[in-house]
């Protein structure tokens, strides 16, 4: 990865993704160029001047001239913060979507803030419910709150949700969310090295669309095929255990279970995780036993409005 400068000229600088790489080494004459993406990954805004003394004119002239990445076909690092369009010009707040830590308590440490725990074998998860009462995520929360059980994904309660919608007091949640913001498709993006999606059940899995040479897996979701994992949020009222102040849209919710590289191997754990193993995970005492660890995360985007989130995620094995 390396800096284009930008001082001067214009400068446009693309590179085809994976697919379209694919499709144009077909040499049939069928390649075309039909979708783009632009970001602003490298853009701070508040670089915006408005007391510049040279006049309106060079407000944005840092942003303007600010370094940009050079194109490079890598997707996990590539557009981070995809630009998105919309044609109405009434709007005054853009819906979200936000992990709801009041609906399943996530995880609270020094190495998984407001994520998760995946106990990857049933050994850890064993582990973790024989200790249920004297190992705790944070002094703040009781017992294994954003605790998940990956291998058995069945056996434990914690859902990760995800809620959609309009985040602001002034759009108050009785109103309805506009029909052009209401997300109801969501791309989930994870390690497939690492796990997979399932369902709220823990029993059914959802099959990823493609995985990519990152061994990223791509898994599309909606309301209309998939109403276990997309739902319309009916809740009108304040408080509770809502997380969007305003207008309310979907909840996303599903569970994790891991995959067999990690809960029959500690290879992945030795090569992407921790190199030895330690007493503790973030405020976890472990007493007595060794933990491996990797930190990895899910990526959700709306693919109505681009909002998107990641949640983190800690893959735990004990090590006897």
């Amino acid at each position: 990865m390396a800096f284009l400068d930008n001082s001067g000229d214009i400068i446009l600088d693309a590179v085809l993704t994976d697919t379209g790489r694919m499709r144009l080494a077909k040499g049939d004459g069928s390649f075309r160029v039909t979708k783009f993406a632009l970001g602003d990954d490298e853009i701070n805004y508040a670089l915006y001047d408005k007391t510049n003394s040279s006049g309106s004119a060079y407000y944005a002239t840092q942003i303007l001239q600010t370094p940009i990445f050079e194109a490079f076909s890598n997707n996990i690092a590539s557009l981070n913060s995809r630009l998105v369009s919309f044609s109405r010009n009434d709007l005054l707040f853009l819906p979200v979507v936000i992990p709801n830590n009041l609906f399943s308590p996530y995880a609270i440490s020094n190495m998984v803030l407001n994520g998760y725990v995946l106990a990857v074998d049933q050994d850890t998860e064993n582990f973790f419910t024989s200790n249920k009462d004297t190992l705790t995520f944070d002094t703040a929360l009781v017992g294994q709150d954003g605790l998940l059980n990956g291998f058995t994904p069945s056996s434990a309660n914690t859902v990760i949700r995800i809620d959609q919608g309009i985040n602001n007091t002034q759009v108050p949640p009785s109103n309805a969310i506009d029909p052009d913001l209401l997300e109801t498709q969501y791309l989930l993006e994870m390690d497939s090295r690492f796990g997979s999606i399932v369902d709220i059940t823990g029993l059914n899995a959802l099959t990823p669309s493609y995985i990519d040479d990152d061994y990223i897996a791509a898994y599309y979701v909606s309301q209309g095929t998939n109403p276990t994992y997309v739902e319309t949020n009916t809740n009108k009222e304040n408080g509770g255990k809502e997380v969007i102040a305003g207008s309310r849209g979907t909840i996303l919710k599903f569970k994790l279970k891991s995959a067999l590289n990690v809960s029959t191997s500690d290879y992945l754990f030795n090569q992407l995780g921790t190199n030895e193993t330690s007493k503790y995970l973030g405020d976890i005492v472990v007493a007595g036993n060794n933990v491996r660890h990797i930190l990895t995360s899910v990526r959700i985007t709306g693919l109505t409005t681009g909002a998107f989130v990641e949640v983190p995620i800690v893959l735990v094995k004990k090590i006897s």
